[in-house]
């Protein structure tokens, strides 16, 4: 199984986030701080409804005094400017750095707390449909390569770590796409423990024309509960987003995705 280095490995690194702003203006930093101070709260406490909560626009209005240190990064690093505007408007990464003394207050205040026990390596079982192409996502196939990327990018601000069934696995659970859509759940975190991962994620991703984009239908066994969740009539990227917010709204104990 096919492991995506996308796990937070200790408090500094959970306690971080990015966003990419137009330049180094103080307009758009601070508009990348309060960006940042979403991304941040949500990949501490795993749950993703606090960005939607009221009392969020008081906090965003002071985003900036809960940041430690900030960086950037060039994203045209390497590429010369054409014109004096491209001097300031170049795009960049900004990093923003926070401190648990300062975050896990703003936690509380929002009705929330940290999520600091391991979190789980999830096996990504999903069953794929195109029209007259279907096929069970897995570790090797070509087809696969920009959705398995595009899970490890979505996995990244969860500070979560996503894997993939090998051809082999998958064969020998005799799990093709159309048995992954009927397969129990318990069977699948069984198949995901052998593969060295800690439980499965399930998930169907269907290409409708009317929503013109996706349907992804999305399944995690939690306790002996199965959650189920779904979005319609994106791309797959935001599907993948969907996906891991789902799971770790869930694995940290914030209950039923939206």
């Amino acid at each position: 199984m096919a492991v995506l280095p996308v796990m937070a490995g200790t408090l500094e690194d959970l306690y971080s986030s990015q966003t990419i702003v137009n330049g180094k203006y103080e307009k758009n930093r601070q508009s990348g701080f309060k960006r940042c101070l979403d991304a941040v709260l949500v990949r501490v406490s795993g749950d993703q409804r606090l960005p939607a909560k009221p009392e969020m626009t008081a906090l965003r209005d002071k985003a900036g005094t809960f940041v430690a240190s900030f960086q950037y990064r060039d994203r045209m690093e390497g590429i010369p400017n054409h014109d004096d505007q491209g001097t300031y408007d170049r795009p960049h990464n900004l990093y923003c750095q926070y401190k648990p003394a300062d975050i896990d207050p703003v936690l509380a205040s929002l009705g929330s707390r940290p999520w600091l026990t391991g979190r789980p390596r999830l096996a990504v079982f999903l069953a794929t449909e195109r029209g007259t192409t279907h096929y069970a996502l897995d570790a090797e196939d070509d087809r696969g390569m920009l959705m398995r990327e595009s899970f490890g990018n979505a996995a990244v601000p969860l500070a979560m770590q996503v894997t993939f069934p090998t051809v082999a696995q998958l064969s020998q659970a005799g799990l093709d796409d159309q048995a992954l859509r009927n397969a129990e759940m318990t069977k699948l975190d069984t198949l995901a423990k052998k593969a060295g991962a800690d439980q499965a994620l399930y998930g169907s991703l269907v290409w409708s024309d009317k929503e013109l984009g996706w349907i992804a239908d999305w399944r995690l066994a939690m306790a002996g509960k199965t959650y189920i969740w779904q979005v319609r009539g994106v791309g797959f990227d935001e599907a993948f987003r969907v996906a891991i917010r789902g799971a770790a709204q869930i694995l940290s104990g914030n209950g039923q995705p939206e």
